[in-house]
C-alpha cells in the first residue's frame, strides 16, 4: 500500500501542533527549549525515506515569507507584554544595544566572514547582517513575562527586558545593512555607487516611516480593540485576533508606502500596550499572537531539521565553522559587554545581556531577502555557517537560559 506524502504531513503537523502544548509541561522548568525539540523533530522526519527535505537554496521565497510571518507575529507578542513605557532613560539599555552593540556585532561578524572564512565583502556584509537581530521567536526564556507581570522594579528584570526590547527593534534595523549588503552585490564597492540613496533611504526615510505608521496605525487599532468589549458568543469565542489582524494591517501597510514593518510592527504593539495598560483584554491580545507564534516557530525550526539532514551544513568548512562558533561565544558577547560598560547594573545581569544575543528565524529571513535580491558569491557556503549558529545558538541558549535567567531572579 502506498503511503501518500499528503496524510504523512498530517500527522506530522498533528504531531507538531501536540507537541507545543505537551512539550510545554516538559520544557517549562527544565535546561531545554522548544525549538530544540522542533528541530531533532523535523530531523527525524526528513530522514524517512521518500520525504523530501527543505533545500533554502531552491524555496529561497518560501524560506523569506514564512520566517517573514514567523517574526512578524512574534515581534507584535513581544510588544503586546512589554510593560516598561518607552523613554530615553527607563530604555538606556536598549539604546546601548542599538546604538553600539548591534553595530560592533556586525563589523565582527562581517570581519570573519572576510578573513577567516574567505567571503568577498558583499557576502560578508551580508553575513554580518543577518546575524544581526537577537531573534524574538526562540527567545521566549530570557524575554518579560506575560503582561502585567514585568514589572520595573522586579528583581532580575533588567536583562528580560533588555533582551526583549533589543529583539523588538533590531529586527527592523537589521534591514539598512541587509540593503548595504544587496547594493554592493548589485552595483560595487565604490560608495559614490550606493551611499547618499542608501542614508537617505535605507537608514533614513524607512526607519522614520516605520516608526511613524506603528505609532499612528498602533493608536488607530488600540481605538479599535478597546472601544468596546465582546459580548455575543461568536465576538468572545475570537477575543485576541485582533492581534493578529493588527499585525497583519501593520505590517503590510507599511510595507506599502516603502517603510520597514518589522519596526512598524513592535511600535505598533507598544502603542496597543500602553494605550491601556490595565485593561483585562491585553491579556487575550497576547495569548492568541503567543499561539501564533508557537506554531509558527515549531514549523519553521521542524523546516530546519529537515534542512539540516537534507545537507544545509554539508558545505561547512572548518573555517566557516570556527566563524560559526566565533559569532556566538565571542562577537557577541564581546559587543555586548562593551555597549554595556559604565551601565548602572551588576555585572551578572551585565553578563546575560551580553551572551543571549539569541539569533534564529529573523537571521533566515534576511539571508532568503538578501540571496532572492541579489547574486552573492558562496551562497551555499553562506547558508551553512548562519544555520551553524543558529543550531549552535538554539542549543547552548536554550540549555542555559533557563537556569540562567532562575539565578538571576
Amino acid at each position: 500500500m502506498a503511503i501518500e506524502l499528503y496524510d504523512v504531513g498530517l500527522v506530522v503537523i498533528g504531531l507538531t501542533l501536540l507537541g507545543i502544548t505537551v512539550l510545554q509541561l516538559v520544557a517549562s522548568e527544565r535546561a531545554i527549549s522548544l525549538p530544540i525539540f522542533f528541530v531533532a523533530f523535523g530531523a527525524a522526519v526528513f530522514l524517512i525515506p521518500g520525504i523530501p527535505a527543505p533545500d533554502p537554496l531552491e524555496q529561497g521565497l518560501l524560506v523569506e515569507h514564512l520566517a517573514e510571518l514567523g517574526v512578524i507575529i512574534a515581534l507584535m507578542a513581544l510588544g503586546l507584554k512589554i510593560d516598561r513605557p518607552p523613554g530615553l532613560r527607563r530604555w538606556a539599555v536598549t539604546w546601548r544595544l542599538l546604538a553600539i552593540t548591534m553595530p560592533l556585532s556586525i563589523a565582527g561578524a562581517a570581519l570573519l566572514g572576510w578573513w577567516l572564512v574567505g567571503f568577498l565583502v558583499p557576502t560578508a556584509v551580508l553575513l554580518g547582517a543577518v546575524i544581526a537581530p537577537t531573534d524574538p521567536v526562540l527567545a521566549s526564556e530570557v524575554q518579560v513575562k506575560e503582561p502585567g507581570e514585568g514589572g520595573m522594579d522586579e528583581e532580575g528584570s533588567e536583562p528580560r527586558f533588555a533582551l526583549s526590547s533589543e529583539a523588538g527593534l533590531n529586527d527592523g534595523l537589521a534591514f539598512p545593512f541587509t540593503n548595504l549588503a544587496i547594493a554592493i552585490a548589485l552595483v560595487g564597492l565604490a560608495p559614490g555607487n550606493w551611499l547618499g540613496e542608501w542614508l537617505l533611504v535605507a537608514v533614513g526615510y524607512k526607519i522614520v516611516v516605520g516608526t511613524v505608521a506603528g505609532v499612528a496605525l498602533g493608536a488607530v487599532l488600540a481605538r479599535i480593540i478597546f472601544a468596546a468589549a465582546p459580548e455575543t458568543r461568536i465576538a468572545q469565542s475570537v477575543r485576541g485576533l485582533e492581534a493578529i489582524a493588527g499585525t497583519l494591517f501593520a505590517y503590510g501597510l507599511t510595507e506599502v508606502v516603502g517603510g520597514y514593518g518589522f519596526i512598524a510592527v513592535f511600535v505598533a504593539a507598544l502603542t496597543i500596550r500602553h494605550y491601556e495598560r490595565d485593561h483585562e483584554y491585553n491579556a487575550s491580545l497576547h495569548q492568541i499572537a503567543e499561539l501564533a507564534e508557537q506554531v509558527l516557530m515549531a514549523l519553521i525550526m521542524l523546516f530546519f531539521g529537515g534542512a539540516i539532514v537534507g545537507g544545509l551544513l554539508g558545505p561547512l568548512t572548518l573555517e566557516g565553522t570556527l566563524a560559526a562558533l566565533a559569532v556566538v561565544f565571542l562577537v557577541r558577547p564581546l559587543a555586548g559587554a562593551i555597549g554595556l560598560v559604565g551601565f548602572d547594573r551588576p555585572w551578572g545581569e551585565r553578563g546575560a545581556i551580553a551572551f543571549f544575543g539569541i539569533r534564529g528565524i529573523g537571521s533566515f529571513y534576511y539571508l532568503a531577502h538578501g540571496l532572492n535580491e541579489a547574486a552573492f558569491a558562496d551562497a551555499d557556503l553562506l547558508w551553512a555557517v548562519v544555520g551553524a549558529i543558529v543550531l549552535v545558538s538554539v542549543v547552548v541558549h536554550g540549555v542555559t537560559a533557563t537556569p540562567v535567567m532562575k539565578r538571576l531572579h
